[in-house]
């Protein structure tokens, strides 16, 4: 029942980022915070308590206490929500890639996973990352988590895997899988590319709901 819980709730917020991830940023941030919160929590319980993954009831209660903890400050603070919100899509994309390269599930996923998210963080606060940068990222790691989701939920894989050594080794993905992601992620980009007089803005200036300069 968890892993489907949790595969649901993957699809939804996958969806929400793949689709709308630039064109509702104020509120797609601080939901992308919520559930990089709520996975924090359950597997920090995981971990320490040494027990699986949302097994337990203390599990879930500091699943969504961070949950709601990280979706308020990516609310509002820019910053906060930048740092969690491209933080996580370069983890979902570092670890997918090594997911799909059949590298074993160890720190080096990890430490990749965590490479290109904070990369992904400097460059959107320090070079005001364009609009249109965030259309193909949302789009590609939103795919990545509507995939994760469905695996999940069709039982290909389980909650116990994101902590288990070997597990990217001993999933056997077809073709199909990764063509779905790519399809996506297509359709992603397309749907968020419809209002494209605003997909040069900085981020910072989305964010905040500033106008855009006519140039006139």
């Amino acid at each position: 029942m968890e892993d489907i819980l949790v595969g649901l709730l993957a699809v939804a917020v996958g969806a929400l980022f793949c689709f709308r991830g630039y064109l509702a940023l104020r509120v797609v941030f601080p939901i992308w915070g919520a559930f990089v919160g709520f996975m924090f929590g359950a597997g920090l319980v995981a971990g320490f308590a040494d027990e699986g993954f949302l097994r337990s009831v203390v599990g879930w209660l500091v699943a969504f206490g961070f949950a709601l903890l990280f979706g308020l400050l990516a609310y509002f603070y820019y910053a906060v929500a930048v740092i969690i919100g491209m933080g996580a899509i370069g983890f979902a994309l570092g670890t997918a890639l090594m997911a799909a390269l059949g590298v074993e599930w160890s720190w080096l996923v990890i430490l990749v996973g965590v490479t290109v998210g904070v990369v992904l963080a400097l460059i959107s606060i320090v070079g005001n990352m364009p609009m249109v940068l965030l259309v193909v990222l949302s789009s590609f790691a939103g795919a990545a988590m509507i995939v994760a989701g469905l695996l999940l939920i069709f039982g290909i894989v389980d909650t116990s895997d994101f902590t288990a050594p070997g597990a990217t080794k001993d999933v056997d993905l077809g073709w199909w899988w990764t063509a779905t992601f790519l399809v996506l992620a297509v359709i992603g980009m397309i749907s968020q590319v419809r209002a494209t007089e605003r997909l040069m803005a900085p981020m910072r200036q989305e964010w905040t709901g500033a106008p855009v300069a006519s140039g006139k």
